[in-house]
């Protein structure tokens, strides 16, 4: 028996085997910051991460206050993807911030105590919103611009649901919500409140981003979280109902109480036909009108004509993904 060529095949494999354990041992799983705690807003979002988990994507998140500390976990390097649309940072940061898909447009709604008809009434007027920097304050902003308005004192409360409550309970004159709550309260008290006229707007209102160097360097996790999520935006836009059945009851979204579950589907059935979300997660046409939107807004400085759109969003895998 030759015992060299008897015991030169575990020899060579034995170092294979080691690297297979040692990447096995180091993989780390994504860090994922949202910028609220999880909603009917984000099922969608958590049945996108299932279909990624089945393709092998191993993640955790955490839910930060804001959109602005969301940011902050990026830009330190605490967490690896977040949810916001950090355009002011990623001109004034040195960090090489970029977006890599759109999950939602700013389809938001101003909402006023009765006295408030019109836009044009508000000027003066404390407004509440989600936070600074974020979607609703850019609204603000737009409106001010457009309208010829200047609102009074700004005041942040993160998540539409707890401006809702804010505003039930009197504690402010106007804000901003999405449809879902703006829904919810003008079926709880019409009586009291009005849903203003607003110009139609197609910018991110959420998107994902991360640091540039960070996304090239993990190229296989990002490829796959974009990929589920395009898969479930598509789906989505074909059957709303998609994601009330796909939402793991033993997760996030599943353990909402069951008044917020058995709305899922009313929720992504108005939203969807309302154009919240478009099935190609944003690209090249939702990056264009960012740059005019938050140029408009104040968070971008510059002609949006001029600015490079690959200096803010990087399109490789959403590229990837449509192939």
């Amino acid at each position: 028996m030759d015992l060299g060529k008897q015991f030169a095949r575990p020899a060579l494999a034995l170092p294979l085997i080691i690297a297979t354990m040692v990447s096995a041992v180091t993989a780390e799983p994504l860090k994922i910051a949202l910028a609220e705690t999880p909603s009917d807003e984000l099922a969608a979002f958590f049945v996108a991460l299932d279909r990624a988990k089945a393709k092998g994507l191993d993640y955790e998140w955490t839910a930060f206050a804001d959109e602005e500390l969301a940011i902050q976990a990026i830009l330190s390097g605490q967490m690896d993807i977040g949810f916001g649309t950090p355009y002011a940072a990623m001109q004034r940061s040195k960090a090489p911030l970029r977006i890599i898909f759109q999950l939602s447009k700013l389809k938001f709604f101003p909402v006023a105590i009765e006295k408030y008809t019109d836009l044009a009434q508000l000027d003066g007027v404390p407004i509440m919103l989600h936070s600074r920097g974020g979607g609703t304050d850019s609204i603000a902003n737009v409106i001010e611009e457009r309208v010829g308005i200047k609102f009074g004192d700004r005041s942040y409360v993160p998540g539409s649901s707890s401006r809702v409550v804010a505003m039930l309970a009197g504690q402010a004159e106007v804000t901003i919500l999405d449809l879902s709550n703006k829904n919810k309260m003008m079926a709880e008290a019409e009586d009291r409140f009005n849903v203003l006229p607003m110009f139609d707007v197609d910018a991110s209102d959420e998107a994902l981003f991360a640091n540039l160097d960070w996304i090239k360097e993990n190229s296989d996790q990002v490829d796959i979280l974009v990929s589920a999520l395009m898969s479930v935006w598509q789906d989505m836009a074909q059957d709303p109902t998609i994601i009330s059945r796909e939402t793991n009851p033993d997760g996030p979204i599943g353990q909402l109480p069951a008044e917020i579950l058995g709305e899922l589907d009313a929720f992504y059935t108005e939203a969807v036909a309302g154009g919240l979300y478009d099935p190609n997660g944003g690209g090249r046409k939702a990056a264009q009108a960012d740059m005019e939107w938050y140029t408009a807004a104040g968070q971008l400085e510059g002609n949006p004509e001029e600015l490079n759109i690959e200096d803010f969003w990087y399109l490789a895998p959403l590229d990837a993904a449509a192939k």
